[in-house]
């Protein structure tokens, strides 16, 4: 199993792994990317910027997420709480895993290629938000020591709930 960055030529099985997600959650009655997010610019934006990684079972395509060193406008305001710390970060957005692979802790994977990645670069914060109704992707967070630090808007205006996670010595608020 590999991560890698991933490829424009890849753009329909990662849409296909999104489609189901969003299928998931309407069964679930979650309303998140229940508005036709992501779609197919968002996701070929993030193979542009090399944001876009897949994870890779036997050359097919099972996970796929944007992770970034970046500052996330989003992040900028938090109410009901506050980030852990102010220093850099890394983000993690749409992470989502092929629902026939579900179960096998390939999200952690996917987590644990960020963490080494964001401490290669001296980055020791990773921040990531969901919607409030998506309890099991909280309950992975949670189980994954990320914090819940508050609330935050994104820039489409829907609201979502934000998390962090230290991986290393940072100077705290």
């Amino acid at each position: 199993m590999i991560i890698r960055h991933a490829q424009q030529e890849e753009m329909s099985k990662i849409i296909a792994l999104y489609d189901q997600a969003k299928s998931y959650f309407r069964k679930m009655n979650i309303f998140q990317w229940q508005d036709g997010y992501p779609n197919e610019k968002t996701l070929l934006d993030d193979i542009i910027k090399e944001g876009s990684y897949v994870l890779v079972h036997n050359d097919e395509i099972i996970g796929s997420m944007y992770f970034a060193i970046e500052d996330d406008e989003s992040y900028h305001e938090i109410t009901n709480g506050r980030w852990l710390t102010d220093n850099p970060y890394s983000v993690i957005h749409r992470i989502v895993i092929d629902e026939n692979f579900k179960g096998h802790s390939l999200a952690s994977k996917m987590l644990d290629y960020c963490i080494e990645q964001s401490l290669n670069k001296n980055i020791h914060s990773i921040r990531i938000d969901t919607h409030k109704d998506n309890l099991s992707m909280q309950k992975f967070l949670i189980k994954n020591r990320f914090t819940l630090c508050g609330d935050i808007t994104l820039k489409n205006g829907d609201p979502r709930i934000g998390f962090e996670k230290i991986i290393g010595r940072v100077k705290s608020l």
